[in-house]
């Protein structure tokens, strides 16, 4: 404590301690701490250096493990260096001590250390040309003799080490002045500080990624409709047809975003499915947690095509999600665990799955899955990532009418129009795909009656979303407000609550995609049309086979590995490894449906990713093939040289 104050300065509080020490008999403090740590540090110093002569590794690395800072192990490129240099000194250290004679036994064992170490932290520098050669260490059976490692065995190579180990330790083990006080306060702060500064990185690298992969798809989008254009320039220029030309231009902005020929990838390793179920439903929360995190992985890290389609048929084929089990407790009830991350890691995981349109197949199969999910989604706090993620996936389960049927059995309605109704504390993804799935679920005969029980209140919650800062929902919004009105019985009750004047206020907005869809809502509105057959044939589903694997699937992981602790695929390759078997099987071809017209308020299922990346669509259907130099756009107003492009009007030289 002495040592403190004298640090911060102190002084007279110095004095005044030790005057009070001496008149009341107590043992005065010496300022010996420099001098305790110094030994100490002296003494940590030879016996690495003696552990390094005797070729003991086990000390050795335990007493580096220890007293050597992590910043420096992990940052420090000559500290890597040498790390690397003493492994490879402990490993061939039997060869050297009895050159004649090896001793095999002890040489096999420090290999696999050295082989360990190679896969952990010796891995970052297998891309630095002076080690690459080490690599192969593990594999040569005799490194004395082998020309890649003669100067391992040379009598200078040892003194040489030892020579940037030692003042490689001087310097590291230098001990401070600061006082150890000081120094466990300034690393308590650190320690909170940095959990902040990673808690809002994570939430604004979230953010960012959901603005790359709008501003990605919006790119993608704006060079489909550029080429359309171009071609129909070309057409008019040359007083040919306007969809005849394909080449040009046009030809290469389209092969700009072609994408690339893939490259033959390796199948993934096969696993231990009997195992891993079993470890998921007994194992410890930790195990069950990285465990359900490393099987995500497999789906969102492996590469679209074959090897996505083949880990995913080897989830199906050995029934991961245990769809055909008789058992009390299967895999799925890991939704309803006390730990609120295996909570979190299964509702990523069904997240993953329902992103694959396969995936949605096979959870549509499993009678328990909507059950738990609606159980999660009330249960769950309104801000945890398991809560969203179990939107998004039952949002993606609603491609498909069977179970859109269920959804409505459940009065997810009901729970989807309260939840709106507090729209501004939800966050801007859960928004999206909260109006997303109302809308799909509105477009059912079964939940337009739904609505009509309610009329009152869910129109009101969906002209006042409407209003909401966030534009993304305005189709979802608009889509559902179309389907509702349908009924009779809603139409009227729109009418008492001045619905149409409500919308004419959001029709003055310059955005004329929002106006024409508004006018087509008020054309129902008015309309005299009775209500139509049902119309909740289950037999057509309505999935259109579209895989919608988000980049942010795998963001914001609050599970992160133990030092030395296997995880994702390291963890399923060294522990559950199978036999290898060939679950390859053709996928299905995407089948698009039908879409309206921008113009109109959306009538078939979507999801937020999906209706995107259908723009490209939406703008080329605009396009219309007339000859003699006239073509109608009902897009865009730019200039292009002398000709001049303006909404639903035609191109004219001028």
């Amino acid at each position: 404590s002495t040592l403190y104050l004298k640090f911060v300065e102190f002084e007279e509080t110095v004095n005044s301690f030790d005057k009070e020490c001496k008149s009341k008999d107590k043992l005065v403090s010496k300022p010996q701490g420099n001098t305790l740590r110094d030994s100490k540090t002296r003494g940590i110093q030879k016996d690495l250096l003696s552990s390094f002569d005797d070729g003991d590794h086990k000390v050795f690395f335990e007493l580096w493990t220890e007293n050597i800072p992590s910043e420096i192990k992990d940052t420090d490129t000559e500290a890597q260096s040498l790390e690397f240099y003493l492994h490879i000194h402990f490993t061939i250290y039997p060869l050297r001590r009895h050159p004649g004679r090896h001793d095999r036994a002890e040489f096999e064992e420090r290999i696999s250390h050295f082989k360990q170490y190679l896969e952990t932290r010796g891995a970052a520098l297998s891309q630095t040309t002076e080690f690459l050669p080490y690599y192969a260490l593990p594999f040569v059976p005799n490194p004395t003799v082998h020309p890649s490692f003669k100067d391992l065995f040379q009598d200078s190579w040892i003194p040489q080490l030892k020579d940037k180990l030692k003042p490689f330790l001087s310097v590291t083990l230098k001990p401070s002045n600061t006082p150890r006080l000081m120094n466990l306060y300034v690393s308590s702060n650190a320690v909170q500080q940095l959990h902040l500064q990673l808690v809002e990185s994570d939430r604004r690298i979230t953010s960012y990624v959901r603005k790359f992969n709008k501003m990605q798809a919006d790119y993608h989008n704006l060079i489909g409709i550029t080429a359309e254009l171009v071609d129909s320039l070309e057409a008019t220029v040359s007083g040919k047809m306007v969809r005849q030309l394909d080449c040009g231009a046009s030809s290469m902005l389209r092969a700009s975003i072609a994408p690339q020929k893939s490259k033959e990838v390796p199948m993934l390793p096969s696993l231990d499915y009997e195992k891993l179920k079993k470890d998921l439903v007994e194992g410890s929360d930790r195990l069950k947690s990285l465990l359900l995190q490393a099987l995500r992985w497999r789906l969102t890290r492996s590469l679209p095509g074959e090897q996505r389609d083949t880990v995913l048929q080897a989830f199906i084929s050995n029934d991961l999600l245990e769809r055909y089990s008789t058992k009390q407790k299967t895999l799925l009830h890991l939704m309803r665990s006390k730990n609120k991350i295996v909570r979190q890691y299964m509702a990523r995981l069904i997240n993953a799955f329902a992103s694959l349109a396969e995936g949605r197949i096979y959870l549509s199969q499993i009678p328990i899955l909507l059950k738990l999910l609606t159980e999660a989604l009330r249960t769950e706090e309104k801000d945890s990532l398991a809560r969203e993620n179990v939107l998004v996936a039952l949002q993606k389960l609603s491609l498909r009418r069977s179970q859109q049927t269920a959804m409505i059995a459940a009065n997810l309605i009901g729970w989807l129009v309260d939840e709106l109704q507090d729209s501004d504390c939800l966050s801007d993804y859960t928004l999206e795909y909260s109006a997303a799935l109302l809308m799909n679920l509105c477009l059912r005969t079964k939940g337009k009656r739904k609505c009509a029980e309610n009329a009152r209140h869910v129109l009101k919650v969906l002209t006042d979303v409407l209003g909401h800062e966030n534009h993304e929902i305005r189709p979802y919004v608009n889509g559902a407000l179309y389907s509702i009105l349908c009924i009779p019985s809603v139409r009227q009750e729109a009418k008492e609550m001045s619905v149409e004047e409500i919308l004419r206020c959001y029709s003055k907005e310059e955005n004329p995609d929002l106006n024409r869809q508004i006018e087509f809502i008020i054309k129902q509105l008015n309309s005299a049309d009775e209500e139509g057959p049902e119309s909740d044939d289950e037999e057509d589903e309505d999935d259109n086979d579209e895989d919608l694997m988000e980049t942010d699937l795998d963001t914001e992981e609050v599970l992160q590995p133990q030092p030395r602790e296997p995880s994702g695929e390291s963890l399923l390759t060294t522990e559950y490894l199978g036999i290898m078997t060939n679950m390859s099987k053709v996928k299905r071809k995407s089948t698009p449906l039908s879409q309206p017209s921008v113009d109109e308020p959306l009538q078939r299922p979507v999801t937020p990713s999906s209706h995107r990346n259908f723009n490209v669509f939406l703008a080329q259907g605009y396009c219309s093939t007339l000859y003699s130099g006239h073509v109608t756009c009902g897009l865009f107003s730019f200039k292009v040289d002398h000709f001049y492009i303006t909404r639903s009007q035609t191109i004219r030289s001028f």
